[in-house]
């Protein structure tokens, strides 16, 4: 797909001012908005789906005892803290003019949905190689990965020029 290998930022571009400007096009706006709400209610409906793992990573690993009371103290904060993230990224689609904060949402928002998708395709690490064939089941999710994931190179490049 041209879209991802453009050079030019075609997501958001920094001002002057500190200010981001969104100028991805509105198509690709709602389904980022698609996406991110089909997340948001996986991870309200709780920890128990194993595809939101890396969400959730333990805190003790060799102490099971330990790591499931950090998971009950911290995952409701955790699941509230992610679900506040999705919903301001899902709030600012429509805007042309994003903030600094507003843009590393974004970037969380993103990233927690790559580590959704990534598990559901069993993505170990970031040295995969995939090439699919459009006769793949697993060719949609590939298409998400890769959107999410140049989307979030974008916003990257963003916050660092």
């Amino acid at each position: 797909m041209a879209l991802f290998g453009s050079r030019k930022n075609q997501v958001v571009r920094p001002r002057g001012d500190g200010r981001f400007d969104l100028v991805l096009e509105a198509g690709l706006r709602d389904a980022i908005g698609s996406l991110l709400g089909e997340l948001d209610e996986l991870v309200e409906a709780g920890p128990d789906d194993p595809s939101l793992r890396r969400l959730t990573p333990p805190a003790y690993l060799d102490d099971a005892d330990k790591d499931a009371e950090y998971q009950l103290l911290a995952g409701d904060e955790l699941r509230t803290s992610r679900r506040a993230t999705i919903d301001a990224v899902r709030s600012s689609l429509g805007e042309e003019l994003l903030s600094e904060d507003e843009l590393w949402a974004w970037l969380q928002a993103l990233n927690a949905l790559r580590l959704v998708v990534g598990t559901r395709l069993g993505i170990e690490d970031d040295e995969h190689d995939h090439r699919v064939d459009a006769d793949d089941p697993a060719a949609p999710l590939w298409s998400i990965y890769d959107f999410a994931t140049w989307l979030q190179h974008s916003v990257i490049q963003a916050l660092g020029a």
